[in-house]
């Protein structure tokens, strides 16, 4: 372990020397930087004690020697996901700066507890700027460059063996499929990098934003023939039950939610059938045993890597507010009461997946879909990404959206059963698209920013925010529900246009 990450330091520091007075990212230099930095950290923080165990020693440093060892590459990738799981990066659900908090409080779901905190109240009054705001494509544009340097070396690597190399090809296809689902939604169009060259990236202006789905769902195809119908462990050649590494099915669950977004029904209820009536490894939980660490209704899930007190999920210690309530820093929202109104009466979701506390008299409801905040035990809970109950609703709106009344209904009342309620009485195409959008509202409320994509996808968000912005003390501008580029990243590259309004 100690002559890997001796060797790891030396390859980061020849891949900085290399670049690092040149260019920044997007034009790449702090993606290389981040690339070494993410793989040395996972290894250093985590001791490779729970996602990947890696035998040692290079003699040569280079960026082609970490993918002829199965055990190096596979810790790329691993790095990636290890990043996702912290809870002090943006790219992540949970956590300070995540995309479970801003987008929520963007949008309708959070209540900023003190408007004193700049960072969180920019995303809450809906006034952001490009100067000092919390900016998620900073943080994920290396992530994309990580896995297209996995892609290229991989494809042209011949010492792996060869179900671990199509295994880490098909993850870095998922990887960056994901990572341009959240800048597409975020920011629209992009600037689209599959590649590794700097001198191209740097000056790359925006892609449209049907380009960039078209890579999405091309990159989630390659990867369903590419990724294991099996969970696997750290060495990629074994079957395991934790559900931490992408396969098949996790690429078909985001397959039909990209469907979804594009307005492409009838593929979004084939991907979400496929998922489905995978029964043998995923059914719906009971509600208090969702957001456990493996559950039966987990696709997809991130395992926290920290120990004492973040040895469980960044939302739960951001989300469970302590016994003082709601502060301006460690805990700093609680739910809005436009989330706890829209719960019918008798919904179990708002008895499972809400908690209170009251302090001087006022009460603060939070989400408490996940059960362990800041205290120190055994990891318990994993963070949830990709999980059954969404691809019920993403195939009950694709079947609404073509006239299946009748499916799209049964899909609904599975999700309405299994939180104690009765079937849906909506039974016009119009009445049951509005009764979904509600259903998702109380079933997905902060979880990787489901909220503020579906007002915008459903083109809801004038009509929303238009009303919710003003009592959140800002004043809604449609151009808002993009989020500005970082002026950083507009300086060092002149390609590259800000979005309208900022």
């Amino acid at each position: 372990m100690s002559e890997l990450i001796t060797y790891l330091k030396e390859f980061k520091m020849q891949l900085i020397n290399k670049i690092i007075y040149k260019h920044r990212f997007i034009s790449v230099c702090s993606a290389w930087t981040t690339a070494g930095g993410i793989f040395l950290f996972l290894l250093i923080q985590t001791g490779c004690k729970k996602l990947v165990e890696v035998d040692a020693p290079f003699t040569s440093i280079n960026v082609g020697n970490v993918y002829t060892n199965d055990a190096t590459a596979v810790a790329v990738l691993t790095g990636i996901y290890t990043k996702m799981s912290l809870s002090d990066v943006r790219f992540s659900d949970g956590g300070l700066i995540s995309l479970s908090l801003f987008p929520g409080l963007s949008s309708d779901e959070l209540t900023l507890y003190n408007l004193s905190n700049e960072n969180e109240r920019q995303y809450y009054s809906n006034a952001l700027n490009n100067l000092n705001n919390i900016d998620f494509w900073v943080e994920i544009y290396p992530i994309i460059f990580i896995a297209n340097s996995a892609i290229e070396s991989l494809t042209n690597a011949t010492g792996l063996t060869p179900v671990v190399k199509q295994q880490l090809i098909g993850e870095a296809k998922f990887i960056r499929a994901f990572c341009y689902f959240y800048l597409v939604n975020l920011y629209g169009d992009v600037p689209l990098v599959t590649g590794t060259d700097y001198t191209i990236n740097a000056l790359l202006s925006r892609t449209s934003m049907t380009k960039v789905w078209e890579q999405i769902v091309t990159d989630l195809k390659d990867a369903q023939s590419l990724l294991s119908t099996n969970y696997l462990d750290a060495t990629l050649l074994n079957v395991t039950t934790e559900k931490v590494r992408p396969t098949k099915w996790a690429a078909t669950a985001l397959l039909a939610r990209a469907y979804l977004y594009i307005g492409d029904e009838v593929q979004a209820e084939a991907q979400a059938t496929v998922v489905i009536n995978n029964s043998s490894l995923y059914s719906l939980d009971t509600l208090n045993s969702v957001f456990l660490k493996n559950s039966n209704e987990a696709i997809w899930q991130l395992q926290p890597v920290g120990a004492g007190v973040a040895a469980n999920t960044g939302a739960g210690r951001l989300f469970i507010l302590p016994a003082g309530g709601p502060n301006l820093f460690d805990h700093p929202v609680y739910l809005s009461d436009n989330i706890t109104n829209s719960f019918e009466t008798g919904d179990q979701r708002k008895t499972s997946w809400v908690n209170s506390i009251t302090v001087s008299g006022a009460t603060y409801y939070y989400p408490y879909k996940y059960k362990i905040g800041a205290v120190n035990t055994s990891t318990n809970e994993y963070i949830m990404v990709l999980r059954l109950g969404e691809q019920y609703l993403v195939r009950a709106e694709a079947r609404a959206q073509q006239g299946n009344i009748a499916g799209a209904a049964a899909d609904l009342n599975i999700i309405r059963t299994r939180a104690g309620l009765m079937n849906t009485t909506a039974a016009t195409q119009v009445g049951l698209l509005a009764a979904i959008q509600r259903e998702r509202k109380v079933e997905l409320f902060t979880e990787w920013g489901h909220r503020w994509l579906d007002l915008k996808r459903t083109n809801m968000v004038d009509a929303v925010m238009s009303e919710v912005t003003p009592q959140k003390g800002g004043t809604w501008n449609t151009n808002w529900q993009w989020y500005p580029i970082i002026l950083s990243e507009l300086k060092a590259n002149p390609n590259l246009v800000q979005n309208i309004g900022y």
